[in-house]
C-alpha cells in the first residue's frame, strides 16, 4: 500500500551531501515530498529529514540506497505515530478593518502567533502538524491569503530510540 513515509537521515555536514540524497530520488523516480536540512547541536553533522510516498518494497530500496551513500551515518523511516513530526508556516494575510478582529481570532483559534503587523497585512506563525497547518489555510483563504509558506516537516522519533550518534 502507498503511503506517505518520513525518513530521517544523519549526515557529516560537507558539501555535496544534500545534492547526492536528492540525486538518488530523482534517478529512481521517487518524488520528495518535503525536505529540511539543518546542522544538528554538532554543527559536523546534519539532520535531513524528507518525505516521500510508496509502498513498503520501495521504502525499503530507498533506505538501503541512501545507506549507501559514504556521507550518511544513520537511516530512520519513521512510521507514523512512532515518531514526533512537526512543520512551521508562516501566512501573511491581507487585512481590513472588517477583517482584524476575525484574523486574530483565527489565530487565537488555531494556535497561532502574530508576527508581524502592517496597515495591510499581518503575518502568522503556527507550529504544527499538517492537519493543524491546513485547517490554518482553509480558514485564512475566505480572508484573503497573500503567502502561505511552509518549513517542510522535522521529526524524532518517540521513547528511547535514537536516530544519531552520541554528540556529547
Amino acid at each position: 500500500m502507498v503511503a506517505n513515509h518520513t525518513i530521517s537521515i544523519l549526515v557529516i555536514n560537507e558539501a555535496g551531501v544534500l545534492s547526492r540524497i536528492v540525486d538518488l530520488f530523482s534517478g529512481r523516480g521517487y518524488n520528495i515530498e518535503s525536505l529540511t536540512v539543518a546542522p544538528t547541536i554538532d554543527k559536523n553533522y546534519s539532520r535531513v529529514t524528507i518525505v516521500t510516498q510508496g509502498d513498503d518494497r520501495v521504502i525499503e530500496q530507498i533506505n538501503k540506497q541512501l545507506n549507501r551513500l559514504i556521507p550518511i551515518i544513520k537511516v530512520m523511516d519513521l512510521p507514523t505515530g512512532d515518531a514526533i513530526e512537526t512543520e512551521i508556516v508562516l501566512a501573511k494575510v491581507y487585512v481590513t478593518d472588517e477583517t482584524r478582529a476575525e484574523i486574530i481570532k483565527v489565530a487565537d483559534l488555531c494556535g497561532a502567533r502574530v508576527l508581524d503587523i502592517t496597515d495591510k497585512t499581518y503575518t502568522l506563525q503556527l507550529v504544527g502538524d499538517d492537519k493543524q497547518i491546513r485547517a490554518l489555510g482553509e480558514m485564512l483563504r475566505p480572508i484573503g491569503v497573500k503567502e502561505f509558506i511552509r518549513s517542510g516537516k522535522v521529526a524524532l522519533s518517540r521513547g528511547n530510540q535514537f536516530a544519531n550518534i552520541n554528540l556529547e
